[in-house]
């Protein structure tokens, strides 16, 4: 598959010459900003978004080179603001690569870049992408830390974008992998104060929470807690509306979890093997996988059924096959 073409009026030889001969002003350092929004969109785009790679570690390579030139104050803010948006962008690739070292390297340097130039949402993003690793790790004891800077760090930035509001949703998830309902029922209402925001409350990149996602994310809380009471409307609700693949097959094997919370197989089945089947079509193992293989150690109970036991076998058969 091609990566998606750039805007030709972002001349890539050009940037990287300039970042190379000397100085820059501050019209010539937005340009690299133009071009990490056109990054960003085609990794949205791309099915297989390590496609996106080498550009974003070509441009990488020519910011670290503009940087090590003299600037002004401002143009190197603006590098460095640039260099942030970059590096979260790069752990987003290799993230979905379950590659997690290098996504949390990634953030890591996004989240430096960010602060020398007071970028605060950009640096609070950047910690939320950092402790969403150890989330989905289910290592949420050492995500609760880095979202509570996060938090500290989002209300010091732009009181218009959704920042604080997105790290409310994780939060609420990190609380719910504790055992907290009520920490998780607050972060939850702090998430979805992001309805009441006006105007564009996110960017096309590096943020992009604007809150159409909360009624699967409440849903994966409460799955969570083990909680189907309270889960599985919120669910069935999230099926209807416009959903990503990766998006659906997240909610359906939620759903897939709930029929093992109450011991109905039939619903586990159904929606298990539905799950498998948008992982095999978009190629999403990874993503998809990954939650269908936290789904497969709680089918032990039912073996005895001979679909919960191929459901079982079709699970491990996807989590062999490189994502």
């Amino acid at each position: 598959m091609a990566v998606p073409a750039f805007d030709e009026q972002v001349d890539l030889e050009r940037l990287e010459h300039a970042a190379t001969t000397g100085r820059l002003d501050l019209t010539a350092a937005a340009e690299y900003d133009r071009l990490n929004a056109q990054l960003w969109q085609v990794f949205s785009r791309s099915k297989s978004k390590q496609l996106a790679l080498p550009v974003v570690r070509k441009q990488l390579g020519v910011l670290t080179t503009a940087l090590q030139q003299r600037q002004s104050s401002a143009v190197r803010q603006q590098l460095c603001t640039a260099s942030a948006n970059l590096f979260q962008l790069c752990g987003e690739i290799f993230f979905d690569g379950d590659q997690y070292t290098d996504a949390a390297q990634c953030y890591a340097l996004a989240a430096s870049a960010s602060k020398e130039a007071a970028a605060f949402d950009l640096w609070a993003c950047a910690m939320t992408r950092h402790a969403f690793i150890g989330v989905y790790e289910r290592q949420f004891d050492q995500a609760a830390p880095l979202l509570e800077g996060a938090a500290s760090i989002a209300r010091r930035g732009n009181p218009e974008l959704s920042t604080r509001h997105w790290v409310a949703a994780v939060q609420a998830e990190t609380h719910a992998g504790l055992g907290d309902l009520a920490a998780c029922e607050e972060a939850l209402a702090t998430a979805e104060e992001v309805t009441s925001l006006n105007g564009p409350v996110h960017t096309s990149g590096w943020l992009r929470f604007d809150g159409s996602r909360l009624a699967e994310e409440r849903g994966t809380c409460y799955v969570e807690l083990g909680r189907p009471d309270l889960a599985e409307a919120t669910l069935t609700d999230a099926l209807y509306q416009d959903l990503s693949p990766r998006r659906r097959g997240s909610v359906l094997t939620d759903l897939a979890m709930i029929g093992v919370q109450r011991r109905d197989t039939h619903q586990l089945v159904t929606y298990g093997n539905a799950a498998l089947d948008v992982a095999r079509q978009t190629g999403s193992a990874g993503y998809v996988g990954r939650k269908l293989a936290v789904l497969r150690p709680q089918l032990a109970p039912f073996r005895a059924d001979s679909h919960v036991r191929h459901l079982e076998q079709e699970i491990a058969r996807l989590k062999a096959v490189p994502a």
